[in-house]
């Protein structure tokens, strides 16, 4: 049997756990949350622009980043980088929203008005949690 033939065909097929729907903590798909499920949606995107506007803040970063590195050199991207990290790190207890202003103000999005500025409010969340398992695990004590 050659088996040359059988391992190009599979290296481009898809895996049958790829195809399952993914389970929620009882092993059932949660769909009020994550919706219904469909095979099609999951292996393709539906518009070709889909990944495109998935990855445009992450394209416009490595833009800019690589513009200020030809123009300033290797070290303002990495303190650029540096001082991203250390305003991400800023939160709030994990059960109150943090509003992260110090890496909006330095990404300069702190004047624009966004989708997320609206529809991501979390005191109209649906899924709130108990204060203490929270913290709890966050600080890995659960």
């Amino acid at each position: 049997m050659n088996t040359r033939g059988l391992r190009s065909q599979l290296k481009d097929s898809v895996p049958v756990a790829g195809l399952c729907p993914q389970a929620g903590p009882y092993g059932i798909q949660d769909t009020l949350r994550m919706g219904f499920s469909s095979v099609k949606n999951e292996l393709l995107p539906s518009h070709p622009l889909e990944l495109s506007e998935k990855n445009f803040q992450l394209n416009q970063d490595k833009m800019n980043f690589s513009t200020l590195r030809n123009i300033q050199g290797l070290h303002a991207p990495l303190k650029l980088q540096m001082e991203y990290r250390a305003a991400k790190q800023i939160q709030r207890l994990p059960f109150l929203p943090s509003s992260n202003l110090a890496l909006d103000t330095l990404k300069g999005t702190d004047e624009s008005i966004g989708f997320e500025d609206i529809l991501n409010d979390t005191a109209q969340c649906e899924v709130t949690g108990e204060p203490h398992i929270m913290t709890e695990y966050k600080l890995g004590l659960l």
